[in-house]
């Protein structure tokens, strides 16, 4: 075969396969999987690389989730409904979990347990939501739409909050308290996807079972900004799925407040 016709068999090739591909796409790099890690976490007291974390939605349905789970589904594909701001539209596949086309559901928690860990999450809000992710089923970071809000109701409902713990014997209006605001609001628009990456320590027990050190967020970093350093929590916050305290816990996501999705949750046991 000569050149000239070598080089238009193989321009004849190229035509044919970018005719194979969606409309738009042909000349486009490969879009990322939904379940791929992101090359280094942004905790840098946390040296492993993210893909060597344990992914905790392995899919392709609910495994390594405590059943029932409600109407969480795991798809390929989530966005906010084009049609309905504060509703998610989703398409067939793995690697992304969501609350179902309500929006409502109950919440669910892992079956395994963990003291001390780094956490990677990324995850989805379309307008006017809210969920949460609580570290052993008690402490939660709150997920909420914050986008261009400058104060918000109360410590702890923002987005990346650290929600306010709950007792009704303090009175009427002055139940909720130990809120505690990220130092800066780094919320993302409704529908963009956002990341929280914290290391968390447990409290700590002696040999009778009397605690000795309180529950500790170390570091919460939302969309790569700090928000939060070396707060102490002294015991559960609201919603959680624990009244006591343990040594060990779920991960535990809260799936009754609104539309949510989430990926990549990823995580690293760290030791004592």
């Amino acid at each position: 075969m000569t050149r000239t016709a070598l080089l238009v068999a193989l321009a004849a090739a190229a035509v044919a396969w970018a005719a194979t591909l969606p409309a738009g796409e042909a000349g486009k790099p490969a879009a990322p999987s939904a379940s791929a890690a992101p090359a280094a976490s942004p905790l840098p007291e946390v040296a492993a690389p993210l893909a060597d974390w344990k992914l905790l939605i392995p899919g392709p349905d609910m495994t390594g989730w405590k059943k029932p789970t409600g109407e969480w589904q795991m798809v390929g594909e989530a966005v906010k409904d084009p049609a309905n701001e504060k509703a998610i539209a989703t398409k067939p596949g793995t690697g992304i979990i969501y609350n179902g086309p309500k929006g409502r559901t109950n919440n669910i928690c892992t079956g395994a347990e963990v003291g001390d860990a780094a956490l990677h999450v990324e995850f989805m809000i379309p307008k006017g939501s809210n969920s949460g992710v609580y570290l052993m089923g008690r402490y939660e970071i709150q997920v909420y739409d914050s986008f261009g809000v400058e104060k918000d109701a109360y410590p702890g409902i923002e987005c990346g909050g650290i929600y306010e713990r709950w007792d009704p014997k303090r009175g009427k209006g002055r139940e909720g308290f130990e809120g505690h605001s990220p130092r800066i609001n780094a919320s993302k628009a409704p529908g963009e996807w956002q990341t929280f990456d914290i290391l968390f320590q447990a409290p700590r027990f002696d040999a009778a079972g009397k605690k000795t050190a309180n529950a500790r967020f170390v570091k919460v970093v939302h969309n790569g900004q700090v928000i939060h350093e070396n707060v102490e929590v002294t015991g559960p916050t609201r919603g959680g799925a624990f009244a006591d305290e343990k040594p060990t816990g779920p991960l535990m996501i809260q799936g009754d407040h609104g539309p949510v999705a989430y990926r990549n949750v990823r995580l690293q046991p760290r030791g004592k």
